[in-house]
Formats: structure tokens, sequence, C-alpha cells
């Protein structure tokens, strides 16, 4: 915690959460990471408030902590302060349950809509671009080819691909075993152009490896590949590969799960590709396919068209 929120009243019952978070509920470091920085600005508002404890908080208390964090002198967007309550509810919520407070003060507070939007992807043609930009026989040209033909290929989130170790591949490398969400484990096919990138680059990466590395992606040194220099490697084949949109894993797992659906219609399948629980985080994809299907018809149809 940091040095305002050590001296808080807070850290006692925050840190029993985090670590049922951690310890029992598994959740992984990132949200993890969030969680706890999300309480310790609580508790520096909760500070300057003059909140001096538990029992001074309340729904008023909350919505106050709402406000601020929308016209403070950092405004969050309205997506972070969803998140920002979320980590409160689940907080005030153990506290609850192991008899700490009363009631939830975050139960009545409704959380600022989230903006309608649909992810951006990249069409085929920027995909393969991207993906064959890293040419050559190279350690990192090997490496990296690998790493974008196998994000495109499954489908992968940043870091699954960056927790993806040796032994996650099958011996065929026909299949990838990967840790997503919740420490759920589950496997996704690997596209022909991906298995043979993968040949190519394990080929190499054992003289790479330093001894005992599990990791399947490594740096120069040996170590695993850092989530930083991933997106960062990524970041550079796009601008070689003359790309002029920002290209970030998640677009890349955007652009597999459109063109699927597109090609497919199976949305079930795409579903259990991307790992998601729910059926209606996959859904937005059917709003983006029918974006795309809409311009045609606008550019298509008599009475559609605009006449010049």
């Amino acid at each position: 915690m940091t040095r305002a929120s050590a001296r808080s009243p807070f850290e006692r019952d925050s840190g029993r959460y985090l670590s049922q978070l951690s310890d029992v509920r598994r959740v992984s470091p990132h949200t993890l990471s969030a969680t706890r920085r999300d309480l310790e600005s609580f508790a520096r508002y909760c500070e300057g408030a003059g909140l001096a404890g538990l029992a001074r908080v309340d729904t008023h208390a909350i919505r106050g902590y709402v406000a601020w964090l929308r016209r403070g002198s950092r405004p969050r967007s309205p997506a972070t302060v969803r998140r920002h309550l979320s980590s409160l509810r689940g907080w005030f919520r153990f506290l609850v349950e192991h008899g700490a407070l009363k009631s939830n003060p975050v139960s009545d507070v409704r959380a600022p809509k989230r903006a309608a939007s649909l992810p951006r992807t990249l069409g085929v043609d920027d995909v393969v671009a991207l993906v064959e930009a890293p040419r050559g026989d190279g350690d990192e040209a090997l490496r990296d080819r690998a790493m974008l033909e196998l994000f495109y290929s499954s489908g992968l989130r940043l870091a699954e691909v960056h927790g993806l170790d040796l032994d996650g591949l099958e011996s065929d490398l026909s299949e990838v075993r990967v840790t997503g969400k919740g420490r759920k484990q589950r496997l996704v096919p690997v596209g022909r152009k991906a298995r043979e990138a993968l040949r190519e680059w394990l080929r190499r990466r054992v003289d790479l490896a330093a001894a005992g590395e599990k990791a399947l992606f490594v740096s120069r040194r040996g170590a695993r590949l850092a989530r930083s220099s991933i997106q960062a490697r990524m970041k550079h084949w796009a601008r070689r590969a003359g790309l002029s949109v920002n290209v970030h894993p998640h677009r890349l797992r955007h652009s597999f799960a459109t063109h699927m659906l597109e090609e497919s219609g199976d949305l079930r399948a795409v579903q259990e590709l991307l790992g998601h629980a729910n059926i209606s985080t996959t859904q937005i994809y059917t709003h983006l396919d029918f974006s795309r299907l809409a311009k045609v018809y606008d550019a298509a149809h008599p009475r559609a068209r605009r006449r010049t």
C-alpha cells in the first residue's frame, strides 16, 4: 500500500480482502493490482473528505467519490468509474459477509452508463501485412513472426501469450492450452501458418533460452519476454508494415473474432475460441458484422444509394 493508504484506517480490511482475492479466488495479477489501486484511491479520498473509518462511509460518501472521480483534477472515464465501483462493491460485500459492516453502501449507487462502442479491427489484408512483416532468419524476426501468427491464429489475449509455456503446446503444434481470465484453461486450435512459424522459432529457441526457462517466447537474455516488449514488438512491425492505425494485441484479437464470425456465422464457436464466459460478451461482434453489412447495403441498394 502507499504511504497515504498506510495511514488510513482502511488498510487492515482492504488487506484481508486482497488476500482473499489472491489466495482463495485466485484472480489474475492484473485484476489484483487494479483492485489494490482502486482501494488505495478510495482511501485517499476518504482521508481528504474527513471520513475516518468505515462507519462513516455511506451511500452519500460513495456518490461523492463518484463525483470526485468524474470531475476531479484528473477526470476519469465512465469505464474507469465503473471499475472503481466494482472494486468497492466487492470489498464492501466482503466486509458485510465478515460482520465488519451491516450493509453495502455501494448497492444503491448506479454506475455511469457504458459508452456504446464497437471494437476496432484490422482488415484481412492489413493483418496479413502485419504478420508477414518480420522477414529473414534473425532471432527476433523468427520469434516475432511466430508470436504474431499465434495471436491472430488463435485469438489470444496479451496475458495468454505472455504466460504461455512450452508444455502448453501439443507435440504436433495443432493446439495450444492457454490460461485465460479467472485462471480458466482452454484448448485452442493453431492454424497452419502459425504452426510453420512456431516450428521455425522452436528450432532457434533451443539456443537462446536460459537453462530451465519454460516460456515459449524469450528475450535476447533468454528469459520470458515481458508484456511491454510484446506490445512494443507488435507496434514496431505495424509501422514496418505501413499500417497507420494503432495496433495492439487486443485489436488483433478483435480482428480474429470478427473475421471468424464473418466466415462461419457460428457465434458459439467464436465464444469458445475466445474463452468468453458469457455469450453476451461475444455478441458485440454480431453488431460489428451488421455494421459492415449495413455499409454494403447503403452502397449497393438502388433505393439506399445517394445520387451522384
